[in-house]
């Protein structure tokens, strides 16, 4: 007598009540309700936490303790007026510096688009040469622009390249060469059927431009233009160099006169991290408004 290879299984309750209800049964892996596996750490994972937490200890524990630190010193200077005045020189200087960069950037990444070959190279051009050359290079050269010409047109450079002027140049021309392809990489990023859209709903290329393109590659231009403005943020330190009365400049003129170089390079720093954190969110809300029906 033949058995059959595997014997045969009995019905349970809930497949022979789909039957009866003309219902495809469930097996017994989808009947089974779904648990959830706690997290596990492995040894290595938990001693590498416990050595990085005791490090943070030991590191907060000799800052607060050490006195070379000098925090009565950082708090008596964190609000102090020649700080704040700092900071705001320090937003001004970053503010004028990026528009001239996204404008300047947005025209040169048009320009590498274009069919015309000599606004191509003349594009690639301006990107090789602004982001070979240092920041402070450029800052320094836009300070002495006067040993190269003494006047422009009837008014004497110094007048006209103060300080702040040569800064915003030094860094608005520097960064614009790097905003150049973050543009360029966003435009790239929008489908070729919109442009056939553009198109065929009569718009010329400029309108398409403005109106179609760049609202749509905004949403991949925004994360790497952030984190191009928080680097434009801490390049405006170097400024200091040049006699810009910003936040750097503001903490190394206190402490040339009490000798408290520790605690003020504490408040600039404090400072710069405060500034970042805000730009940081909103730099997150404008991601979440742009990026609304992405997906």
């Amino acid at each position: 007598m033949q058995t059959a290879p595997f014997p045969e299984r009995v019905a349970t309750a809930a497949e022979r009540s789909a039957r009866t209800e003309g219902a495809e049964p469930k097996s017994p892996m989808e009947q089974a309700p779904s648990v959830r596996l706690a997290k596990t750490y492995g040894f290595g994972s938990t001693a590498g936490a416990v050595i990085v937490v005791a490090l943070m200890g030991a590191l907060l524990a000799s800052t607060l303790i050490n006195p070379a630190f000098g925090w009565p010193v950082f708090a008596e200077y964190f609000f102090s007026e020649p700080i704040l005045w700092g900071v705001l020189m320090t937003l001004v200087l970053t503010a004028i510096s990026m528009f001239v960069a996204v404008a300047l950037g947005t025209l040169l990444a048009i320009m590498r688009m274009s069919s015309n070959p000599i606004l191509q190279a003349g594009s690639a051009l301006f990107s090789w040469f602004f982001r070979g050359i240092p920041v402070l290079v450029q800052l320094i050269f836009w300070y002495n622009f006067a040993l190269l010409f003494p006047n422009i047109g009837p008014f004497p450079t110094n007048t006209v390249v103060t300080p702040l002027i040569a800064a915003i140049l030094g860094l608005g021309l520097s960064m614009a060469a790097y905003m150049a392809e973050v543009v360029r990489g966003g435009i790239l990023s929008v489908g070729a059927g919109q442009i056939e859209a553009i198109r065929s709903l009569g718009m010329t290329r400029a309108q398409g431009l403005r109106r179609v393109i760049l609202p749509q590659a905004m949403r991949v231009v925004l994360p790497p233009m952030g984190n191009e403005l928080i680097a434009l943020l801490k390049w405006t330190s170097l400024a200091s160099v040049i006699a810009v009365s910003e936040l750097m400049h503001a903490s190394s003129l206190i402490y040339s006169r009490n000798f408290q170089v520790i605690p003020l390079l504490l408040v600039a720093a404090a400072w710069y991290l405060v500034v970042t954190t805000v730009f940081s969110f909103g730099q997150r809300y404008l991601e979440q408004h742009f990026g609304k029906g992405a997906h």
